[in-house]
């Protein structure tokens, strides 16, 4: 069943459909990374999105957020009240897709936390404008990578 929050114009956030899907969340998530990541070199693009697409979309719960058309516009992958993943493609960025889907994950946890790529700036100042703050940070990805990672948490939704 899709939750229907319908803030942003016409965007459900529905359960991901699959393998079959996983082909078009992939490309939101190069896109999404192509536009913000800058720091990752191409080989390093291709890497975490061999990653993706084979251990963490098929391991981890992914809701979309779909257009009219059904079309994934972004996703967001909860492991209980951790933010796995929260991509939105480039082509939809600043209208309000990635604010649902915080929104949609806080109805479900009021207390919310996440991991961030330090050299992500336009990433940290969204969450933090979301009301979340920093808890710590790993000079290196979960797989040992130069890609120091910050850890955040909010604790309820900023009013």
């Amino acid at each position: 069943m899709a939750d229907s929050l319908n803030s942003v114009v016409d965007v459900t956030v529905r359960p991901a459909r699959g393998p079959e899907e996983h082909g078009a969340l992939a490309a939101v998530w190069r896109s999404a990374v192509e536009a913000t990541h800058d720091f990752l070199a191409p080989e390093d693009v291709d890497h975490y999105e061999a990653r993706l697409l084979g251990d963490y979309l098929p391991a981890h719960p992914v809701h979309v957020a779909a257009g009219p058309d059904g079309r994934p516009l972004g996703f967001i992958g909860l492991d209980g009240a951790h933010v796995n993943m929260l991509f939105v493609d480039a082509a939809v960025r600043g209208r309000g897709i990635g604010d649902l889907m915080l929104a949609w994950a806080a109805e479900r946890h009021p207390v919310l936390t996440l991991d961030v790529n330090e050299q992500n700036p336009q990433a940290i100042a969204f969450y933090r404008r979301k009301g979340f703050v920093q808890t710590g940070r790993s000079p290196l990805d979960d797989e040992g990578r130069p890609f120091p990672i910050l850890h955040m948490r909010r604790d309820a939704a900023p009013e």
